[in-house]
């Protein structure tokens, strides 16, 4: 059976993404804590900041994955607040580097080893996986470290036929960007402008953008800029 298992297809880009493999045939295993909005999914309920939390949902996964031939895994789950260097307490920095990092990490290391040939390990990442804003301190080194962990995946992956990349989503019209810039207009306008297309991206772009990723080895080890061309000012 193709399988895929996508992380935060609650919502966003992840339930877009999970809406178009369903679409293409695809059996959908979305894991987070709300289930996913788009009939047909299967949804394992995961607060990913929890690690034992994580680690059973890990013992559920295995059962799919050893029956997904092939199995593609799609690490979209993230947590962005706003914050500042100097002003994150360590409590709020680890929780943060748990649901970006170390969750990621744990799917890797209960399903890699189940993995067929012709699967693939996706990483959505971020316009800031590569530069940097003010008061998002730690999502930027989030995933910054998320770029390279899908490197180091594609190195440790050689010889077994099974590709890795890193897709990064520039300003797309999601809860999570809501969250972080509002809904003030005028915001919302200066944020869109900093794209060539002056507008926001939706997360049905992105999700065939992740969807063409995981089904073509050729871009294996790259960095997926999907962001409408973003304007340096």
């Amino acid at each position: 059976m193709k399988q895929v298992i996508i992380s935060g297809a609650s919502a966003g880009i992840g339930a877009a993404t999970a809406a178009g493999f369903l679409a293409a045939g695809w059996a959908v295993t979305n894991v987070s804590r709300r289930p996913c909005p788009v009939a047909g999914a299967n949804s394992i309920a995961c607060d990913f900041s929890d690690p034992q939390a994580v680690q059973r949902a890990c013992g559920e996964l295995e059962a799919i994955a050893r029956a997904a031939a092939p199995l593609l895994l799609i690490h979209n789950a993230s947590l962005l607040r706003n914050d500042r260097c100097g002003e994150v307490p360590d409590a709020d920095f680890r929780e943060i580097l748990q649901i970006n990092l170390a969750a990621p990490n744990a799917l890797n290391s209960a399903l890699l080893p189940l993995m067929k040939p012709g699967s693939a390990v996706i990483y959505v990442g971020s316009t800031l996986a590569e530069k940097a804003v003010p008061n998002a301190y730690s999502y930027v080194t989030t995933k910054h470290a998320t770029i390279g962990m899908m490197r180091a995946t594609c190195q440790d992956l050689a010889g077994r036929d099974i590709h890795t990349a890193c897709v990064c989503p520039g300003f797309t019209d999601t809860e999570m960007l809501r969250t972080h810039i509002g809904t003030d207009p005028e915001t919302e306008q200066a944020v869109a402008s900093m794209s060539a297309f002056g507008r926001l991206i939706t997360p049905e772009e992105i999700a065939e953008t992740i969807i063409w990723a995981a089904l073509h080895p050729v871009v294996n080890g790259a960095v997926l800029h999907a962001n409408l061309g973003q304007l340096e000012r």
